[in-house]
């Protein structure tokens, strides 16, 4: 899968050779760096550091204070992932056009996470978290993209499957450290940074990557103008996006108040036990979905059928939260949510590869698309939060979530180009 300068066309090219499972396990092991060093955090790290900053007692005040930071964060995304992915698009580095951006990403992530380890106040914990998601996105922008451009249609599934496999891994990997190995605000922050360095050290180091030999060049204007990509000119493009945006807003407002819904809505007495429960369930079904239904839809060569089921079962699992709260239901509804968005997971990024609008600016396509991921998970805390203590509590909360992601199924129907 080398690329030599001489043949400059080549990194535009449909890749066509199937990748090894040498590169997949590098491909998933960056992965599992960057899930731990960013979901950890979310999970656990990031508001506890904000409710010790609080002193309130009051759960709303936490969660909103903490969807702030979150939402601030979040715009970061706006911003750094399509602009990564259209200068990564244009980098005439001999490194490649990817690496230099993946290197960079990771630098960024990882200092920024021990300089939040190190913060005493609101202020400085939102702006060190916002470095952090912005390093996030640099790095993942140009992660992502690297499937456009070694990975063939016909794996793409599969492939994706372990960009959301290693996500669940992840999450539970990273709380178990830092709960019981590296305890402590600073040191469960150093932990995730050095994981992050040392886990996407080798994808960086080992897989080759396409150079360019020369580069249009690239003003202000034409890149402020490439963030546009017209839906009534790209259809499929504009439909993929919407029903991205609908799903994962559907799924953050399903998952981001869980705890507080086992203590307020529930009122289980051991929440935070059920609650790791109902997280050990959920991921289970995340990593066997996205690996066995990614790599099916590679198969029969479809892929709407897929995320359209996908997005409906976790419209399933929502209602069920909402009309009939109970612990045993959770469970189940824990299963169908993680069933459907590890489908999910894994076969909208392949399908999100195959509606491209042009090859030479996969990357900068492809940051747009990722926008629609990280921004809903940034605004669900803030907004779920709202939702509950303004106006319609928990069961309000789970239909919100219930129609968002059934729309996102409905919105893959009018696609065309791809089954």
């Amino acid at each position: 899968m080398n690329v030599t300068d001489s043949t400059p066309r080549a990194p535009f090219a449909e890749p066509t050779r199937a990748v090894t499972g040498g590169w997949i396990a590098l491909f998933a092991t960056a992965w599992l760096g960057i899930w731990m060093a960013q979901l950890t955090p979310v999970q656990l790290l990031l508001p506890l550091q904000v409710e010790a900053q609080l002193h309130s007692d009051y759960w709303v005040d936490n969660v909103v204070a903490f969807g702030i930071i979150s939402g601030i964060a979040g715009l970061c995304a706006l911003v750094a992932y399509p602009l990564t992915g259209a200068l990564s698009d244009r980098t005439t580095s001999r490194f490649g056009r990817r690496r230099p951006w993946i290197a960079a990403g990771a630098l960024i992530f990882a200092v920024s996470l021990l300089l939040l380890g190190l913060q005493e106040s609101i202020v400085g914990v939102g702006i060190f978290w916002a470095l952090a998601l912005t390093g996030f996105c640099v790095l993942t922008a140009a992660l992502t993209a690297v499937i456009s451009d070694q990975v063939p249609v016909g794996q793409r599934g599969f492939v994706s499957g372990w960009i959301s496999a290693p996500q669940a891994v992840g999450t539970i990997l990273g709380l178990v450290l830092v709960t019981e190995l590296f305890v402590g605000q600073f040191l469960g922050y150093a932990a995730m940074a050095a994981l992050l360095v040392l886990l996407v050290l080798p994808f960086l180091l080992r897989v080759p990557d396409a150079r360019l030999s020369a580069a249009e060049k690239l003003t202000v204007r034409s890149l402020m103008a490439g963030f546009w990509i017209s839906p009534r000119d790209y259809p499929d493009f504009g439909w993929t996006l919407l029903s991205r945006i609908l799903v994962n807003f559907g799924n953050a407002f399903g998952t981001a108040l869980l705890l507080q819904f086992l203590l307020y809505g529930l009122r289980v007495d051991d929440a935070e036990g059920t609650l790791i429960v109902l997280t050990l369930v959920y991921m289970v079904f995340v990593i066997v979905a996205s690996l066995v239904f990614g790599k099916l839809s590679d198969r029969v060569g479809r892929r709407k059928p897929f995320v359209f089921v996908a997005a409906t079962l976790q419209g399933i699992a929502a209602l069920m939260l909402a009309f009939v709260p109970d612990v045993t239901v959770a469970m189940i509804a824990a299963g169908l949510l993680g069933l459907g968005y590890g489908t999910f997971l894994s076969v909208d990024q392949a399908l999100a590869t195959q509606v491209l609008p042009d090859p030479h600016t996969r990357g900068k396509d492809l940051g747009i698309m990722n926008i629609a991921t990280a921004v809903p998970q940034a605004l669900a805390p803030l907004l779920g939060a709202l939702v509950v203590a303004l106006l319609v509590g928990f069961q309000g909360l789970f239909i919100l979530s219930a129609v968002a992601a059934l729309l996102g199924a409905a919105a893959v129907l009018p696609i065309r180009s791809v089954r």
